[in-house]
């Protein structure tokens, strides 16, 4: 299938995949999964790109998508890539003073809005932008506010369009459709000052498409795709729209605290996600396997032994493993391991792509170990998502896999990571100083990464902007401790504390309902968390297993103090992402009074 833009590709579906189902939804009062066929959704497509004809929308215009996952989102993005128009995605937790700043700087004209919340926050920013003029809702009971007059439903919207002249209006548009229009401008998560509008180029995503059919030859049309990340994110979105071209049929997760039971009734093959998930599915199993007694205990242990032996020292490196070996495998793939896999959800398991944030070493060969296929890699936003992933064979743990095709990569004199392709982003939206900073006199963008080059393996060290220089001058990679002390059973998130300090220390959120159990199984009394995460025992309890995580590490990058708290870090009060990765200023900023407690003395 080929194209130059991406508004071709909905009329390209139609035809090859016909009333094959594109994507399922779930209706959240029977809980029916309903699905949209290719046809289906192509003409939904052609309707939403009429009335955003008729509603006013030009070429390059800049139209935002706010809404958890729907389908509604597929459909609204290819209708403005219709027009030539520019999607702006904008996360579904994101605050008023987030999305005012967005509207106001891509001058948005039109917002498409998901639910209560989300029209609620675009209406409020309506009313002091200078540009934004149009709302559309997708939720149907959603409810309006009195004095709007303005504000359409879907439904409403999809009408506007029936006129002929608005159908010549985009298929003029079509004809005229290059790969140098941008696509979509995605705004950065902002961790660290305000927010930048990476810029992506319809080129690009023929480029990932071409490369990705060249590194991921397992995905067909049989796969069945669960959505789980936000479709805001490059790396969800990318996917979606690579599983979309493949023929493949995804499954839209409409919100992420609900993965737990919607994967069991989809029981998908393939499907991205972050590395906090899988994260808890090892602690989740390890705690079964640490539970278990006698000779279940001992089958457990037996068949890890062998998941290690025959999948890390044969399978992985394109070895036939020994015919005993490989009967004990295939017993406890067919037995144990499934069951493992059935619990989660993944027993129908192809490949499962991993980014966004380190996964340990340890976490990512067990998981293989017991034949779950991680796909870990590494991309960025301005890079349109993969730059590196594990093959089939060949991948080396330690690393973020072998670089994607026609990938150029050099290493700086500082270590960082330079990229050059045709996947690389085009610019920052009005900020051509960010930009020219960016990128090298010879075009290679600076990832900000550091890592280093074995063949055509890339290994990734640490975030150079995120390197802690300590009173004493040494200098500390947070992110290497906390994906390390992340494994421990115990600790849910952590935070390390160590810039201008003299020694390293850590805001910790321990995993509420282990500890519980712990204090149960140890009779210690406690009336609430606070009291609990500040008995003395538990707090002997972390010290030694975050002295036995970080034994290997140097004796200044030791966690010589902690904090416990006594609540989860969220995204509502701004300490957590909207992909789950922990924002320390604002930790730092939240924990202030008890991080100088830790340095009294």
């Amino acid at each position: 299938m080929k194209f130059k833009h991406l508004s071709d590709l909905a009329n390209q579906f139609a035809k090859k995949y016909q009333d094959k189902t594109a994507f399922f939804h779930r209706n959240e009062e029977t809980g029916e999964w309903l699905p949209t066929s290719f046809r289906d959704f192509a003409d939904k497509v052609k309707k939403a790109a009429r009335s955003l004809a008729a509603i006013g929308v030009k070429e390059q215009d800049r139209v935002a998508v706010f809404s958890q996952n729907k389908p509604e989102i597929i459909i609204s993005n290819f209708a403005v890539y219709s027009n030539r128009a520019i999607d702006i995605p904008l996360y579904a937790t994101s605050t008023v003073s987030q999305v005012e700043y967005i509207v106001n700087h891509a001058e948005i004209e039109l917002i498409f809005a998901g639910e209560q919340e989300q029209y609620d926050t675009a209406w409020q920013v309506m009313q002091q932008s200078n540009s934004l003029r149009h709302i559309i809702v997708y939720d149907r009971s959603v409810q309006l506010h009195d004095e709007d007059q303005t504000t359409l439903f879907f439904e409403e919207f999809l009408k506007l369009g029936e006129e002929a002249s608005f159908e010549e209006i985009v298929n003029k548009r079509l004809a005229e459709a290059s790969e140098d229009d941008t696509a979509c401008i995605l705004y950065t998560s902002g961790t660290t000052g305000e927010p930048k509008g990476v810029v992506l180029p319809h080129s690009n995503f023929v480029e990932l498409f071409r490369i990705h059919n060249i590194r991921l030859t397992a995905i067909t049309e049989n796969d069945r795709s669960m959505s789980f990340l936000p479709l805001t994110h490059i790396f969800e979105k990318a996917w979606f729209y690579y599983v979309l071209y493949k023929g493949a049929v995804s499954y839209i997760n409409l919100r992420p605290i609900e993965i737990q039971k919607t994967i069991k009734e989809v029981r998908p093959t393939v499907m991205c996600s972050v590395p906090r998930f899988w994260e808890k599915v090892y602690t989740g199993v390890q705690e079964k396997i640490n539970t278990s007694t006698g000779l279940a205990k001992k089958l457990l242990a037996h068949a890890v032994q062998i998941g290690y032996e025959r999948n890390i020292n044969y399978a992985r490196v394109g070895k036939k493993a020994p015919m005993l070996l490989e009967m004990r495998y295939k017993f406890y793939e067919r037995t144990l391991f499934k069951k493992v896999k059935t619990v989660i959800g993944i027993e129908n398991g192809n490949m499962f792509p991993t980014s966004g944030a380190p996964l340990s070493d340890e976490i990512n060969e067990f998981l293989h170990a017991i034949g779950i296929n991680i796909c870990y890699g590494y991309g960025m936003t301005e890079t349109t998502a993969t730059v590196s992933c594990f093959s089939n064979t060949g991948y080396v743990f330690g690393s973020v896999g072998q670089l994607m095709p026609d990938i150029q990569v050099k290493i700086d004199t500082n270590g960082e990571i330079l990229l050059k392709g045709k996947t690389m982003l085009k610019e920052y939206y009005k900020r051509p100083d960010e930009t020219a900073k960016s990128f090298t006199e010879d075009g290679f963008f600076r990832t900000g990464d550091a890592g280093r080059l074995e063949g055509d393996t890339l290994f990734m060290t640490e975030r150079i902007k995120d390197l802690f220089k300590t009173a004493n001058g040494k200098y500390i990679a947070p992110q290497a401790l906390e994906t390390r002390l992340s494994e421990d059973k115990y600790i849910e998130m952590i935070a390390i504390v160590a810039d201008k300090r003299k020694f390293v220390s850590a805001v910790i959120v321990p995993a509420f309902d282990m500890l519980k159990q712990y204090a149960q199984e140890n009779k210690i009394a406690y009336t609430s968390m606070t009291e609990l995460v500040n008995n003395p025992q538990i707090v002997e309890l972390f010290k030694k297993r975050i002295t036995a995580k970080q034994s290997h590490f140097a004796p200044y990058e030791h966690v010589k103090r902690f904090y416990l708290t006594d609540r989860p870090f969220s995204m509502e009060s701004g300490e957590l992402t909207n992909t789950l990765k922990v924002k320390r200023r604002t930790v730092y900023d939240h924990f202030a009074n008890e991080i100088e407690a830790m340095y009294k003395d």
